[in-house]
Protein backbone atom coordinates (compact mmCIF):
# COMPACT_ATOMS: atom_id res chain seq x y z
CA UNK A 1 0.00 0.00 0.00
CA UNK A 2 1.56 3.60 -0.62
CA UNK A 3 -0.08 7.36 -0.29
CA UNK A 4 -0.42 9.19 -4.14
CA UNK A 5 -1.80 12.14 -5.20
CA UNK A 6 -5.43 12.03 -5.83
CA UNK A 7 -6.62 12.02 -9.30
CA UNK A 8 -7.71 15.07 -11.25
CA UNK A 9 -10.48 14.96 -13.77
CA UNK A 10 -9.30 15.60 -17.54
CA UNK A 11 -12.21 17.23 -19.81
CA UNK A 12 -15.53 15.08 -20.05
CA UNK A 13 -14.13 13.11 -17.08
CA UNK A 14 -15.56 11.97 -13.53
CA UNK A 15 -13.19 11.31 -10.20
CA UNK A 16 -15.06 8.21 -8.36
CA UNK A 17 -14.97 7.86 -5.41
CA UNK A 18 -14.42 3.98 -4.95
CA UNK A 19 -16.06 1.98 -2.23
CA UNK A 20 -15.59 -1.29 -3.75
CA UNK A 21 -13.31 -2.99 -6.42
CA UNK A 22 -13.53 -6.36 -8.23
CA UNK A 23 -10.55 -8.91 -8.73
CA UNK A 24 -10.45 -10.33 -11.90
CA UNK A 25 -7.96 -13.00 -13.29
CA UNK A 26 -6.41 -10.14 -15.44
CA UNK A 27 -5.41 -8.43 -12.77
CA UNK A 28 -3.00 -11.05 -11.14
CA UNK A 29 -1.98 -11.70 -15.07
CA UNK A 30 -1.04 -7.99 -15.55
CA UNK A 31 0.62 -8.00 -11.90
CA UNK A 32 2.58 -11.22 -12.90
CA UNK A 33 3.59 -10.29 -16.66
CA UNK A 34 3.36 -6.77 -16.98
CA UNK A 35 2.09 -6.80 -20.76
CA UNK A 36 1.67 -3.75 -21.97
CA UNK A 37 2.31 -1.58 -18.74
CA UNK A 38 5.47 -0.81 -17.18
CA UNK A 39 6.09 -0.87 -13.51
CA UNK A 40 4.88 0.57 -11.03
CA UNK A 41 1.62 0.61 -12.04
CA UNK A 42 -1.75 -0.28 -10.20
CA UNK A 43 -4.35 -2.92 -11.04
CA UNK A 44 -7.92 -3.12 -10.79
CA UNK A 45 -10.23 -2.13 -13.59
CA UNK A 46 -13.72 -2.86 -11.78
CA UNK A 47 -15.17 -0.47 -9.29
CA UNK A 48 -18.50 0.87 -8.21
CA UNK A 49 -18.43 3.95 -5.68
CA UNK A 50 -19.95 7.87 -6.05
CA UNK A 51 -18.84 10.73 -8.23
CA UNK A 52 -16.73 12.60 -6.25
CA UNK A 53 -15.88 15.16 -8.99
CA UNK A 54 -16.72 16.58 -12.42
CA UNK A 55 -14.96 18.37 -15.29
CA UNK A 56 -16.54 20.42 -17.81
CA UNK A 57 -18.24 18.42 -20.47
CA UNK A 58 -19.70 15.73 -18.50
CA UNK A 59 -23.31 16.19 -19.17
CA UNK A 60 -24.47 11.88 -17.60
CA UNK A 61 -23.51 12.56 -13.92
CA UNK A 62 -23.90 14.92 -11.25
CA UNK A 63 -21.27 15.04 -7.90
CA UNK A 64 -23.51 12.49 -5.86
CA UNK A 65 -24.31 10.07 -8.32
CA UNK A 66 -23.62 6.06 -7.24
CA UNK A 67 -21.76 4.55 -10.45
CA UNK A 68 -20.29 1.43 -11.82
CA UNK A 69 -18.05 0.70 -14.66
CA UNK A 70 -14.83 -0.63 -16.13
CA UNK A 71 -12.60 2.27 -16.51
CA UNK A 72 -10.06 2.88 -19.26
CA UNK A 73 -9.56 -0.84 -19.91
CA UNK A 74 -6.80 -1.67 -20.84
CA UNK A 75 -5.23 1.62 -20.07
CA UNK A 76 -4.26 1.70 -16.54
CA UNK A 77 -6.94 3.13 -14.24
CA UNK A 78 -5.96 2.11 -11.13
CA UNK A 79 -8.91 0.60 -9.93
CA UNK A 80 -7.25 -0.82 -6.67
CA UNK A 81 -7.46 2.79 -4.86
CA UNK A 82 -9.50 5.22 -3.01
CA UNK A 83 -10.22 6.79 -6.29
CA UNK A 84 -10.32 6.99 -10.03
CA UNK A 85 -10.37 9.22 -12.66
CA UNK A 86 -12.00 8.33 -16.41
CA UNK A 87 -13.98 9.18 -19.11
CA UNK A 88 -17.89 10.04 -17.84
CA UNK A 89 -18.86 7.38 -20.38
CA UNK A 90 -17.22 4.55 -18.94
CA UNK A 91 -19.61 3.91 -16.12
CA UNK A 92 -23.17 3.69 -15.92
CA UNK A 93 -25.39 4.46 -12.54
CA UNK A 94 -25.37 2.01 -10.14
CA UNK A 95 -28.00 -0.92 -10.73
CA UNK A 96 -30.88 -0.09 -7.96
CA UNK A 97 -31.21 -2.98 -5.37
CA UNK A 98 -27.34 -4.10 -5.54
CA UNK A 99 -24.48 -2.83 -3.17
CA UNK A 100 -20.96 -1.47 -3.87
CA UNK A 101 -19.46 -5.38 -3.29
CA UNK A 102 -22.11 -6.70 -5.82
CA UNK A 103 -22.09 -3.77 -8.08
CA UNK A 104 -18.26 -3.88 -8.54
CA UNK A 105 -18.16 -7.38 -9.54
CA UNK A 106 -20.36 -6.88 -12.90
CA UNK A 107 -18.69 -4.51 -14.86
CA UNK A 108 -15.38 -6.35 -16.44
CA UNK A 109 -17.04 -9.86 -16.44
CA UNK A 110 -20.56 -8.56 -17.86
CA UNK A 111 -19.03 -6.92 -20.44
CA UNK A 112 -16.50 -9.82 -21.30
CA UNK A 113 -19.39 -12.20 -21.21
CA UNK A 114 -22.14 -9.50 -22.86
CA UNK A 115 -19.43 -8.46 -25.72
CA UNK A 116 -18.85 -12.16 -26.45
CA UNK A 117 -22.38 -13.26 -26.80
CA UNK A 118 -23.82 -10.34 -28.31
CA UNK A 119 -21.66 -8.07 -30.42
CA UNK A 120 -19.26 -11.49 -31.37
CA UNK A 121 -21.73 -14.40 -31.38
CA UNK A 122 -25.46 -12.40 -31.85
CA UNK A 123 -26.61 -15.66 -29.92
CA UNK A 124 -30.30 -15.61 -30.65
CA UNK A 125 -33.41 -17.42 -28.64
CA UNK A 126 -32.66 -21.31 -29.12
CA UNK A 127 -28.80 -21.12 -29.72
CA UNK A 128 -26.66 -23.80 -27.59
CA UNK A 129 -24.61 -21.98 -26.16
CA UNK A 130 -21.70 -23.60 -24.45
CA UNK A 131 -19.71 -21.85 -21.22
CA UNK A 132 -16.77 -23.30 -19.84
CA UNK A 133 -15.84 -22.40 -16.26
CA UNK A 134 -19.58 -21.37 -15.66
CA UNK A 135 -19.16 -21.02 -12.13
CA UNK A 136 -16.03 -18.27 -12.12
CA UNK A 137 -16.24 -14.27 -12.64
CA UNK A 138 -17.36 -14.79 -16.41
CA UNK A 139 -18.88 -17.55 -16.52
CA UNK A 140 -21.44 -17.04 -13.97
CA UNK A 141 -22.48 -14.03 -15.80
CA UNK A 142 -22.21 -15.57 -19.12
CA UNK A 143 -24.35 -18.24 -18.20
CA UNK A 144 -27.13 -16.01 -17.05
CA UNK A 145 -26.90 -13.54 -19.99
CA UNK A 146 -27.24 -16.41 -22.22
CA UNK A 147 -30.20 -17.43 -20.54
CA UNK A 148 -31.83 -13.74 -20.74
CA UNK A 149 -31.40 -13.58 -24.43
CA UNK A 150 -32.80 -17.10 -24.81
CA UNK A 151 -30.37 -19.44 -25.76
CA UNK A 152 -30.26 -23.21 -24.43
CA UNK A 153 -27.34 -22.75 -21.78
CA UNK A 154 -24.72 -25.76 -21.19
CA UNK A 155 -21.82 -25.40 -18.49
CA UNK A 156 -18.76 -27.10 -17.81
CA UNK A 157 -17.95 -26.93 -13.58
CA UNK A 158 -16.69 -29.02 -11.19
CA UNK A 159 -19.86 -31.16 -9.67
CA UNK A 160 -19.86 -28.86 -6.39
CA UNK A 161 -20.74 -25.52 -8.38
CA UNK A 162 -23.53 -27.24 -10.12
CA UNK A 163 -26.04 -26.38 -8.20
CA UNK A 164 -25.58 -22.86 -7.84
CA UNK A 165 -25.19 -22.98 -12.09
CA UNK A 166 -28.48 -24.73 -11.75
CA UNK A 167 -29.92 -21.81 -9.50
CA UNK A 168 -28.56 -19.14 -12.38
CA UNK A 169 -30.22 -21.05 -15.02
CA UNK A 170 -28.14 -23.64 -16.51
CA UNK A 171 -29.87 -26.06 -18.37
CA UNK A 172 -26.93 -28.20 -18.89
CA UNK A 173 -24.25 -28.87 -16.39
CA UNK A 174 -20.93 -31.60 -17.59
CA UNK A 175 -18.48 -31.94 -14.31
CA UNK A 176 -14.94 -31.73 -15.98
CA UNK A 177 -13.69 -33.96 -13.55
CA UNK A 178 -15.11 -37.00 -14.27
CA UNK A 179 -16.20 -36.81 -17.90
CA UNK A 180 -14.73 -35.18 -21.36
CA UNK A 181 -17.21 -32.53 -22.96
CA UNK A 182 -16.60 -33.54 -26.03
CA UNK A 183 -18.40 -36.90 -25.69
CA UNK A 184 -21.00 -35.08 -23.72
CA UNK A 185 -22.27 -32.33 -26.33
CA UNK A 186 -22.24 -31.80 -30.20
CA UNK A 187 -23.68 -29.26 -32.45
CA UNK A 188 -22.93 -26.60 -30.45
CA UNK A 189 -23.38 -22.69 -31.85
CA UNK A 190 -21.53 -20.86 -29.34
CA UNK A 191 -18.85 -22.07 -27.26
CA UNK A 192 -17.45 -18.93 -24.52
CA UNK A 193 -14.08 -20.35 -23.55
CA UNK A 194 -12.78 -19.04 -20.00
CA UNK A 195 -10.27 -21.85 -19.81
CA UNK A 196 -7.68 -21.33 -22.87
CA UNK A 197 -4.99 -24.70 -23.27
CA UNK A 198 -6.23 -27.40 -24.73
CA UNK A 199 -9.85 -26.11 -24.67
CA UNK A 200 -9.25 -24.21 -27.87
CA UNK A 201 -9.10 -27.76 -29.96
CA UNK A 202 -11.66 -29.21 -28.05
CA UNK A 203 -14.14 -26.92 -28.27
CA UNK A 204 -13.87 -26.57 -32.06
CA UNK A 205 -15.10 -30.65 -32.15
CA UNK A 206 -18.34 -29.63 -31.03
CA UNK A 207 -19.60 -26.89 -32.90
CA UNK A 208 -22.03 -26.56 -35.51
CA UNK A 209 -20.63 -25.89 -39.00
CA UNK A 210 -20.44 -22.12 -38.94
CA UNK A 211 -20.76 -21.68 -34.82
CA UNK A 212 -19.31 -19.17 -33.23
CA UNK A 213 -16.05 -19.96 -31.08
CA UNK A 214 -15.17 -17.31 -28.63
CA UNK A 215 -11.49 -17.21 -26.89
CA UNK A 216 -11.02 -14.92 -23.45
CA UNK A 217 -7.93 -16.05 -22.03
CA UNK A 218 -5.75 -15.62 -24.95
CA UNK A 219 -6.89 -12.22 -26.46
CA UNK A 220 -2.96 -12.14 -28.23
CA UNK A 221 -3.69 -15.09 -30.39
CA UNK A 222 -6.59 -13.58 -32.61
CA UNK A 223 -5.24 -14.25 -35.54
CA UNK A 224 -4.43 -18.48 -34.84
CA UNK A 225 -7.62 -18.77 -32.95
CA UNK A 226 -9.46 -17.40 -36.47
CA UNK A 227 -7.18 -19.80 -38.35
CA UNK A 228 -7.46 -22.83 -36.26
CA UNK A 229 -11.32 -22.03 -36.74
CA UNK A 230 -11.53 -21.74 -40.67
CA UNK A 231 -9.84 -25.04 -40.67
CA UNK A 232 -12.51 -26.83 -39.07
CA UNK A 233 -15.57 -25.04 -41.36
CA UNK A 234 -16.30 -22.75 -37.83
CA UNK A 235 -15.61 -19.18 -36.76
CA UNK A 236 -13.28 -18.08 -33.99
CA UNK A 237 -12.61 -14.60 -32.39
CA UNK A 238 -9.76 -13.90 -29.57
CA UNK A 239 -11.35 -11.22 -27.41
CA UNK A 240 -10.67 -8.36 -25.40
CA UNK A 241 -13.44 -6.57 -23.14
CA UNK A 242 -13.22 -2.53 -23.86
CA UNK A 243 -15.48 -0.11 -21.91
CA UNK A 244 -18.96 0.31 -23.00
CA UNK A 245 -21.38 2.15 -21.07
CA UNK A 246 -24.60 1.40 -23.84
CA UNK A 247 -23.92 -2.02 -22.69
CA UNK A 248 -23.26 -1.99 -19.52
CA UNK A 249 -26.92 -0.05 -18.95
CA UNK A 250 -27.99 -2.93 -20.54
CA UNK A 251 -26.54 -5.01 -18.20
CA UNK A 252 -27.97 -3.03 -15.41
CA UNK A 253 -31.90 -3.50 -16.69
CA UNK A 254 -31.22 -7.52 -16.61
CA UNK A 255 -29.81 -6.71 -12.81
CA UNK A 256 -32.46 -4.65 -12.35
CA UNK A 257 -35.42 -7.17 -13.87
CA UNK A 258 -34.01 -9.81 -11.73
CA UNK A 259 -32.75 -11.90 -14.76
CA UNK A 260 -29.04 -11.20 -13.98
CA UNK A 261 -27.36 -11.81 -10.11
CA UNK A 262 -24.33 -11.14 -9.36
CA UNK A 263 -22.69 -13.50 -6.54
CA UNK A 264 -19.70 -12.60 -4.73
CA UNK A 265 -17.76 -15.14 -3.06
CA UNK A 266 -15.72 -13.52 -0.59
CA UNK A 267 -14.69 -9.49 0.43
CA UNK A 268 -11.21 -8.45 1.88
CA UNK A 269 -10.12 -5.23 2.41
CA UNK A 270 -8.06 -3.38 0.11
CA UNK A 271 -4.98 -4.20 2.16
CA UNK A 272 -5.38 -7.18 1.14
CA UNK A 273 -5.42 -7.49 -2.02
CA UNK A 274 -2.64 -9.45 -2.29
CA UNK A 275 -4.51 -12.67 -0.07
CA UNK A 276 -7.82 -11.59 -2.86
CA UNK A 277 -5.16 -12.31 -5.60
CA UNK A 278 -3.64 -15.85 -4.13
CA UNK A 279 -7.52 -17.39 -3.29
CA UNK A 280 -8.67 -16.19 -7.45
CA UNK A 281 -5.66 -18.02 -8.85
CA UNK A 282 -6.43 -21.37 -7.24
CA UNK A 283 -9.19 -21.34 -10.25
CA UNK A 284 -12.04 -22.70 -7.03
CA UNK A 285 -13.88 -19.77 -6.49
CA UNK A 286 -17.18 -19.69 -7.72
CA UNK A 287 -18.08 -16.13 -8.37
CA UNK A 288 -16.25 -12.82 -7.73
CA UNK A 289 -13.89 -11.69 -5.17
CA UNK A 290 -14.26 -8.48 -3.83
CA UNK A 291 -12.20 -5.76 -2.37
CA UNK A 292 -13.88 -2.87 -0.09
CA UNK A 293 -12.28 0.42 -0.07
Amino acid sequence: MTEVERPAPGLTEVVVEVRAAGVNPIDWKIREHGYWLTPPFTVGWDVSGVVAEIAPGVTRFSVGDEVYGMPRFPSPAHGYSEYVSAPARHFARKPRGLDHVHAAAVPLAGLTAWQALVDIAHVRPGDRVLVHAAAGGVGHLAVQIAGALGAHVIGTASAGKHALLRELGADELIDYTARDFTEAVADVDVVVDLVGGDYVDRSLRVLRRGGWYVNVPEPFSAEEVAAKAAAVGVRGAALMVEPDHAALERITDLVESGRLRPVVAETLPLDRAAEAHRTGQDGRTAGKIVLTV
